[in-house]
């Protein structure tokens, strides 16, 4: 698979700081791959709440779970490679 047949998303919140950090190091990857990447709100459902809340920010590579709290630039690159 190609990366850009891959898809990034980042689930976090409004006023998170590691969504911030985790949201550089998704930007830099996927725009140096050509990877689509979108980001969710997990305030706006309420079963992202209950479900992810206590790891964001997660980053989703095709809607499988592959990080939470942090993004490793290497091991995101690797996921994207495969």
């Amino acid at each position: 698979m190609a990366p850009q047949d891959h898809r990034i998303t980042l689930l976090g919140k409004p006023g998170c700081h590691l969504c911030d950090d985790a949201r550089t190091v998704i930007e830099r990857v996927a725009t140096e791959l050509g990877v689509p990447w979108e980001e969710r709100d997990i305030t706006a459902s309420e079963e992202d709440q209950a479900r992810y809340w206590e790891m964001i920010p997660v980053t989703l590579v095709d809607g499988v779970q592959h990080d939470f709290w942090r993004v490793d630039e290497n091991r995101l690159r690797a996921a994207l490679r495969a």
